[in-house]
């Protein structure tokens, strides 16, 4: 690109250049320097320099125009849902704040690391100081959002340990901002809240990182409205709910035509749509959460619930939920409205197909008798309160690890927003803090609630207080981990290190190695249960700990691991906390694991080196010398 370098070289007389008589760049009109200066091949340093160039120059390139706009919008796409079209802005000054926060949030994401690193892995790790951190910034919350993600979509086999990171940090701030929004839902009046809007809420906080919004899950309702609609101008083409705008609030009064409404969605969504109970799976969260109800067609009885009395009421005819024990339901007023005679209505079983019972009809679903309380309607606070209940008792009944834990604490959070005095939820939730070991503060605060609400708490409360304050001053003196050296002489007999892919013999599983001990530390009821002392070498040799590509943590003993013939990358939650990246035949140990493992590093590429690209790169894996394969078949040590 031809162009002086100083003010007076772009003045010259009247734009041409007196020893050729041609015309230079900056004689160009505005809209043409414009388009030049906006080719994808310039970058905003390439701006920068361009318009210190000179004065013309300097004034195309100015903060409100289009080329920083363009460079803005180059660089970080997503944000431009967040400003109007047309609307004046300071691109550069948009573009510079944009760059800042990026920094810091990088520079707070590779810290956490260092800070919060354990070698064993914490289930439920909350890294609390960091989102403090974040949000001490004051930056704007979309641009926090957007570095994060741009971390989380670059490469996806490098900077593992900052995704990692990046990742736990988002999740929390977006289950911030859906927190906020669900306590300005529960402050609405009763009669405006809407049991689909509450489902929805949960269904985002408890899967922050997925895609879900009101307009699309409003977007698929009305999909299936226009067919409830089309079934229903079959059978009575002047039925006023075809008439009916989505925004409109109206109500069918006739029982015939409500009826036939009830009838015309029933086919649609049991018969065309094939919408169902899941009862072979009845317990997976993901038959709460809205979004995957309407993706799978499959739900529990109160998710299916809130998605039928909803595309009722858009047809105009209202049904009310019933907080039934055991299978929830929806009851349809028969007689007039309002009525208090539990006979004066129908119930009806989403779960079941939209099947319609009477009242004692109702008690064979459970199998036995019930008081009249329990056929009463109640209000959206109260539908979420089960919803969460439900999850809530799924994450209890887990098996202890991340993914139950997470769910747990996920659901407590939910519950005690929506009713933040319950005493069992509160002391669970402290008790769940104290086991996983993080957020000591905040199970203090929790405690003197519970003592403020119920004093006769005061042993539960006493036990857990004394122990936190323990915890407390062992985080302010940590010690220091050390180092497993290889070359010591009690480590002679390790044959692996750590980020070799392996293939467990017996089980078959993949993992990858992320730690190792010379001898089984583990308890002798773990040795017992395991059947450890079935294997040629019992406990006496090495044991590993892997990540296993099914999302478990093991401990392995070395004769049952051989290395894997054709490596391959390790999809398990935890990779990120220890490795940096996937090198095709191995995972490279972050700074921190290399640290615990300091001459690991040499000899994982040493025996990568012989096993994938040496001679033997053919011949399969070796086994460890002395090592012979066991003659029984104990359990997953």
């Amino acid at each position: 690109m031809a162009s002086s370098g100083s003010e007076e070289g772009c003045s010259e007389v009247n734009g041409v250049l007196p020893e050729t008589g041609k015309k230079i760049l900056t004689d160009l009109p505005a809209e043409l320097l414009e388009y030049i200066l906006c080719f994808p091949i310039l970058n905003n340093i390439d701006i920068s320099n361009v318009s210190c160039s000179c004065k013309r120059l300097h004034d195309v390139c100015h903060g409100r125009g289009k080329v920083w706009g363009h460079q803005y919008k180059l660089r970080w796409p997503r944000l431009l849902k967040n400003y109007r079209q047309n609307e004046p802005c300071d691109w550069l000054n948009e573009y510079r704040r944009r760059h800042v926060v990026g920094v810091q949030i990088r520079r707070t994401v590779e810290s956490i690391s260092r800070r919060f690193f354990t070698e064993v892995p914490c289930v439920g790790q909350v890294l609390g100081d960091s989102f403090a951190e974040i949000e001490s910034l004051g930056a704007p919350e979309h641009f926090c959002e957007d570095e994060l993600l741009s971390i989380l979509n670059s490469d996806r086999r490098k900077s593992l340990t900052l995704k990692y990171y990046a990742k736990k940090i988002l999740y929390f701030l977006r289950q911030q901002k859906i927190l906020s929004i669900l306590k300005g839902f529960l402050d609405q009046p009763p009669e405006e809240q809407s049991a689909l809007e509450g489902a929805v809420l949960v269904d985002q906080y408890c899967n922050p990182l997925a895609d879900i919004s009101m307009q699309s899950i409003s977007a698929q309702l009305e999909e299936i409205t226009d067919k409830v609609k089309k079934t229903l101008r079959i059978k009575n083409p002047s039925h006023p709910s075809l008439r009916a705008n989505p925004d409109d609030c109206f109500l069918v009064e006739d029982l015939e035509l409500q009826r036939q409404v009830v009838c015309a969605l029933n086919a649609v969504l049991y018969e065309q749509l094939q919408y169902k109970g899941n009862e072979c799976d009845y317990y997976n969260p993901l038959n709460s959460y809205i979004h995957q109800v309407l993706l799978r067609r499959t739900g529990i009885p109160i998710s299916l619930s809130v998605l039928y009395l909803t595309l009722a009421r858009k047809l105009g005819v209202q049904l009310e939920p019933v907080n039934f024990p055991n299978h929830f339901l929806l009851r349809w007023c028969q007689q007039r409205r309002g009525s208090a005679d539990i006979y004066d209505y129908m119930y009806i079983d989403a779960f079941g197909k939209g099947k319609q019972l009477t009242a004692k009809e109702c008690e064979y679903l459970i199998g036995h008798q019930v008081t009249a309380d329990y056929y009463s309607a109640i209000s959206t606070t109260e539908v979420l309160l089960r919803m969460v209940g439900n999850l809530l008792n799924i994450g209890k009944r887990g098996e202890g690890n991340e993914k139950s834990y997470q769910l747990l604490r996920d659901s407590l959070d939910l519950y005690l927003t929506i009713n933040p005095d319950n005493v069992q939820y509160l002391l669970l939730q402290a008790r769940l803090y104290f086991h996983l070991g993080i957020w000591p503060e905040k199970v203090l605060d929790i405690l003197q609630h519970i003592q403020a609400l119920d004093p006769s708490q005061h042993g539960a409360v006493g036990y857990l207080v004394q122990h936190t304050l323990e915890h407390i001053q062992h985080k302010k003196h940590p010690l220091e981990p050390w180092a497993k050296k290889r070359s010591a002489p009690e480590h002679q007999e390790v044959h692996y290190s750590v980020g070799l892919i392996m293939k467990h013999k017996r089980s078959g599983y993949n993992c990858v190695i992320y730690g190792w001990d010379p001898k089984c530390t583990m308890s002798q009821e773990w040795i017992t249960t395991m059947r450890v002392h079935q294997l040629s070498y019992g406990d006496n040799q090495p044991f590993y700990n892997v990540l296993v590509q099914d999302g478990t943590c093991r401990y392995a003993a070395q004769e049952n691991l051989e290395p894997h013939s054709d490596p391959l990358e390790i999809a398990h939650p935890e990779v990120g906390r220890y490795f940096s990246e996937f090198c095709a035949t191995h995972y490279a140990a972050n700074e921190e694991l290399q640290a615990r493992y300091p001459e690991d590093t040499p000899e994982t590429l040493r025996t990568v080196r012989e096993l994938y690209h040496g001679p033997a790169a053919n011949s399969g894996p070796p086994e460890p010398p002395g090592v012979p394969p066991a003659p029984h078949d104990p359990a997953d040590a």
